[in-house]
Order: C-alpha cells, then sequence, then structure tokens
C-alpha cells in the first residue's frame, strides 16, 4: 500500500517560539540553571583568554632581546586558564544535562497524565501507538535540545561576541571588515533554515510511522504469524523504514550543503581580511602578538558562529518536537467534571435510568447508536440487554459510564443526571466486566487489585476463589507475584476472563455491568463462575448483555434491542412465547446447541 506525501508542517510549528512550551518545564530548576549559566559564561571567557595569553606570549617571548627568563610566568597563566576551561566544561556539561533529563522526565509525566484525562473516543480518532511514539521520539529530540543544543548555542553565541569585542580592542579596522562580512553568512543561514524546518518534521513523522508499525504488528503476533503475514508486515515496516531514511537523508543533505556554504564563507573572509592584516604587521601598525591573537581569535568567532548554523537546525528539530508535544498537552477532555458537581446520594441506591436517549458515535455520524432509548432499571434489579451485533446494547455501558454524553435525552444514576457529576464518583459505583478482556502486563496481585488497589491478600484471594480462579493462580510460579505477560499472553482466555470477573467483585459496587461476561470459559468453568456472579448480583443492580441466551434466563427482566431500540420486553418464558426476535435468536441457538 502506498503512502501519501507527508504534508508541510503548518506554520504554527516552524517557530522556535514553540521552545517556550520546553522553557515552562526547565524554569523550575533556577538552582541548576544559575550553575550551568554561571559555568557557561567561566568557559567562554577562558576561552577567548587563551588568545590574549598567546599574544602576551608571542610579544614577550619572540621580539628581539626578549628576556626568556620571564617566558614561563605566561605559559603558567595559559596551563591555569586550560584546567579553569577544564572545570568549567565538566560543570556545564553536568547541570546542562541534568536539567535536559530532568525537563524530558517532566514534560514526559504531564503528556502521560494529560493523556490519562481524555476521553475514548479521543483515542478512536488518534493512533495510541503515534502517540506513544511522542512520548518517546519527541521527547528525546527536546532531550538533546535542552541538554546539549542550547547550551552549545549559547556558549558559541557568547563566544562569538565576545570575540569580535576582543578582535575590536586588537585591530579596529580589520575586525570592521570582519563584521560586515558576517551578514553575508547569515542570510544563507535563514535562506536555508527554512528548508530544514519543513524537512524535519517530514523526518519525525516518518520515525513515529515506523514506531506505529512496530507497535501494532508486535502486538498482534499471534494475528500476523497465524495468517502468514509474516513478509508482508516486514515488507510494510521496512518501507516505513526506507521512507524515514530517504526522509532523513533530505534533511542531513540539505544541512550538509548549509554548513559547507556558511563555512566557506567565513574561511573565505577571514583569509581576505587576513591577508590585509598581513601588510599591517609588516607597515608596524600591528604587532606580531596581536595578529597571532587576531588569527586565534578570529578563529573561534569562524568556529562559533559556524557551529551556529548546525545548532539552528537542531533547534528547529526541537522547536516541531515541542511543537507536537505541546497539542497533547493543549487537549482538553470534552467529558470534564463540572464547575459545581452534583454530590450522589449516600448510602447508593443502585438505580439507572435511559430517558429518551438519542447517540451516534463520533467517528461513525450515520449510524444511530441509539434513538429515543428509555429504560428504567430499579435498584437491585438484573436486566438482561440481547439483540444482534450493531443494536447499541455496548453503547448503554458507554454512556452509563460517562464516556460519551448523548445528543439528547438524559442518562441518571442514582436519580442524579450523570452531567452534573464528576465522571470519577459516577464510575466509582460501578464495576465491569467487558467483552475483550483487558490484563495489564504485571504481576497477577496488581491485575486483579485493579478494581480496589488497597485490597489486601486475603479479599485478593476471596475474590478469586468466587471467580474460580483461585485454583491456576496457586499454580502459577510465583503465585500473586507471577508476571501475567503483555496483555496476559501466559493465560488463556478462560483464565483472563476469571482475572477480569475476580477484579469486578473485588471491586464492590452497587452496579455491575456484565458484559458477556462468562463468553470466554468452558461449560464447567462458566458454571462455577454464574454460581459467584449468582451471589454476586443479590442486592446489586445488574446490567448484563449477552449473545448466549442461556446465561440470561435467570434475569428479573430481559430487554431485547435491535438498531438502537427496544424492541421486546419480558422474561425469558414470556419472550419466547412471543415469537420475536428474542424467539428466533433463541431458537437458532438452542438448535446449533
Amino acid at each position: 500500500m502506498s503512502e501519501p506525501a507527508p504534508a508541510p508542517a503548518p506554520p504554527s510549528q516552524r517557530k522556535l517560539s514553540n521552545l517556550l512550551v520546553v522553557w515552562r518545564f526547565t524554569r523550575r530548576y533556577p538552582l541548576q540553571l544559575a550553575a550551568a549559566t554561571l559555568a557557561l559564561v567561566a568557559s567562554s571567557v577562558a576561552t577567548l583568554w587563551i588568545p590574549r595569553t598567546f599574544k602576551q606570549i608571542v610579544d614577550n617571548g619572540f621580539a628581539a632581546g626578549a628576556d626568556t627568563s620571564k617566558i614561563g610566568v605566561y605559559f603558567q597563566g595559559l596551563l591555569l586558564v586550560v584546567v579553569a576551561l577544564a572545570v568549567a566544561t565538566a560543570v556545564r556539561f553536568y547541570f546542562v544535562s541534568w536539567v535536559g533529563e530532568r525537563t524530558v522526565a517532566d514534560i514526559r509525566m504531564a503528556v502521560h497524565r494529560n493523556l490519562l484525562r481524555l476521553p475514548p473516543k479521543w483515542f478512536e480518532e488518534n493512533r495510541p501507538s503515534e502517540i506513544a511514539s511522542r512520548l518517546t521520539s519527541d521527547t528525546a529530540i527536546v532531550e538533546m535540545v535542552v541538554g546539549n543544543t542550547v547550551s552549545t548555542a549559547l556558549r558559541n553565541l557568547l563566544t562569538g561576541t565576545g570575540g569580535i569585542i576582543y578582535l575590536f580592542t586588537l585591530a579596529p579596522a580589520i575586525a570592521a571588515y570582519l563584521l560586515v562580512g558576517i551578514p553575508v553568512i547569515v542570510l544563507p543561514i535563514v535562506w536555508l533554515g527554512g528548508r530544514v524546518r519543513n524537512l524535519s518534521r517530514s523526518s519525525q513523522d516518518r520515525v513515529a510511522d515506523i514506531g506505529s508499525i512496530a507497535s501494532e504488528t508486535l502486538g498482534a503476533m499471534r494475528i500476523v504469524q497465524a495468517f502468514g503475514q509474516e513478509q508482508r508486515e516486514a515488507e510494510r515496516f521496512e518501507g516505513a523504514v526506507t521512507r524515514s531514511f530517504v526522509a532523513a537523508k533530505r534533511r542531513f543533505a540539505l544541512r550538509a550543503v548549509m554548513t559547507a556554504a556558511v563555512i566557506g564563507l567565513l574561511f573565505t573572509a577571514i583569509t581576505l581580511i587576513m591577508w590585509d592584516a598581513v601588510y599591517g604587521v609588516a607597515e608596524g601598525r600591528i604587532s606580531g602578538g596581536s595578529i597571532t591573537a587576531f588569527v586565534i581569535t578570529a578563529g573561534l568567532v569562524t568556529g562559533s558562529f559556524g557551529a551556529l548554523t548546525e545548532v539552528y537546525g537542531e533547534l528547529l528539530r526541537g522547536s516541531g518536537a515541542a511543537s507536537r508535544l505541546a497539542e497533547l498537552l493543549r487537549e482538553e477532555p470534552d467529558i470534564a467534571p463540572p464547575a459545581n458537581p452534583l454530590p450522589l446520594p449516600q448510602p447508593p441506591l443502585g438505580a439507572v435510568e435511559f430517558d429518551n436517549v438519542t447517540f451516534r458515535y463520533p467517528t461513525r455520524p450515520e449510524v444511530s447508536a441509539l434513538t429515543g432509548f428509555t429504560l428504567d432499571v430499579r435498584p437491585g434489579e438484573t436486566v438482561a440487554v440481547v439483540g444482534p451485533s450493531g443494536a447499541g446494547k455496548s453503547t448503554l455501558f458507554q454512556l452509563l459510564q460517562r464516556f460519551y454524553d448523548p445528543e439528547s435525552g438524559v442518562v441518571r444514576v442514582d436519580g442524579v443526571d450523570v452531567r452534573q457529576v464528576d465522571p470519577a464518583d459516577i464510575r466509582g459505583r460501578m464495576a465491569i466486566v467487558p467483552q475483550d478482556t483487558v490484563i495489564f502486563g504485571a504481576s497477577a496481585r496488581d491485575n486483579l487489585r485493579y478494581g480496589a488497589w488497597d485490597a489486601g491478600d486475603d479479599a485478593i484471594w476471596a475474590a478469586a476463589e468466587a471467580a474460580n480462579a483461585g485454583d491456576f493462580l496457586r499454580e502459577l510460579p510465583q503465585g500473586l507475584d507471577t508476571f501475567l505477560g503483555e496483555a496476559g499472553a501466559r493465560l488463556s482466555g478462560g483464565q483472563r476472563q476469571r482475572i477480569a470477573i475476580a477484579r469486578a467483585l473485588l471491586r464492590d459496587a452497587p452496579i455491575l455491568l456484565l458484559d458477556e461476561a462468562t463468553s470466554a470459559l468452558d461449560a464447567e468453568s462458566e458454571r462455577l463462575v454464574q454460581d459467584a456472579l449468582d451471589r454476586l448480583m443479590e442486592n446489586r443492580t445488574t446490567l448484563v448483555i449477552a449473545h448466549r441466551l442461556a446465561t440470561v434466563r435467570a434475569a428479573d427482566r430481559i430487554i431485547v434491542m435491535d438498531e438502537g431500540r427496544i424492541v421486546e420486553t419480558g422474561t425469558h418464558g414470556e419472550l419466547v412465547g412471543a415469537g420475536g426476535l428474542y424467539a428466533r435468536l433463541a431458537a437458532l441457538q438452542f438448535q446449533e446447541a
């Protein structure tokens, strides 16, 4: 499959001002910044002191009749300058690296914390693998900018500026020639820099594509191998790597041209200026020591401004990365606590009500998931929801937990509109067993106590036993401390489902949401778990979504949904006798059984 050409970066991502986002985190550490700044100034001063020392050595050691016995003082001074330069450089490197690492750590935590606030629909419209890439590759670029590039830029700027001032003290006329030539160097930097910006953004996007494809493929390795798609996935990944290399090659080729052009212009200007300086020495207008110091200082100035061309490109890369991270930091959840949230009744009642609710998923606006849906579930009642796929059953759970808000109508919990309550309070009254079991890459204990993080081992084992998970958990190599693998790779489908059921049992919430909770269990395990669920559902409000109708026969009430509406309601016997949609579904399933 061919990939579309990358779009050029929008103007907002081409500005160095995007780095102000990074500065908001960096400025939290003023002591480390002050130490790095002092060391930076000291290293620049020491660097510029070296030409001055050489001037003294040449003027006092190479002149006719010079007293060579006093030359040692100047060399000793030079050694002290070198020591000061080494120490200042080491101190600068340490504190700048510290600030860079600390800034990146803070940005990663801030971005991740903000992502945890965003509703599920945001992740339907944005690839989680790309977001993960931003947290790694983009923050690595920011780390390089804060921990190296900015320091290098300031050092070269300070050294270059101080060097020019010193040049004017040595030979004002020659220094003026050099200063006039600087704008000739700056113009190519500005022009070529704009080209580098776009190529840097393109290169970062291609790297993000690599991370996305790798994450997607490695996370679905069983499916890839089961369908024999290893070669295709290898080719797809290689294509992404190739596109990344091509984008990077364009970027560093242009930067190489820019560096070569700027350095060539700088040294050409230096050569012409020094050509004139030689005549000044011959005519006695400038001393040999001064011209030596001038040559060394001019080389430092040339190197400093030459390095700034490379630094500028790195700053532009950092600006693009900061822009992408700032986008994540600016994201605000559509589902947020109201300014003055209402409290839920205490003690919890467990009442659930859908009042004339209509809803469409943002990613599928052409399809109505619910239309004029009304349902009143009394405290302690068990209501089973059945119907064909796409009827809107799982949408009820999404709205009830307020992952989405309805277009019209009201969803109430314990008589309170969920939009007027803090979503955390709403979700705190519910325990859910999803159809697609989620097992984290952590220990069995951490996966079980996800429903109640402060639960002790006794409570965890009680919930595990009730969910028929105790036997296989005891057989694990380290018991509850056993790492279950990414997405529970070390467990069977039925074991993962029982972990999820135990997690819901441990939460002990007044409202229980079961989304085909026994679908992955064999007949014996299903019977044992169903018994545990029957005990759990006592005195609790329970909504059960089931495709297997045998699991809902004992429900107080069964509602049958089709195309976002309730088409039938009653008990199992009443619905079978009615001969409608439920009867047809039941006949098909029981006939197959």
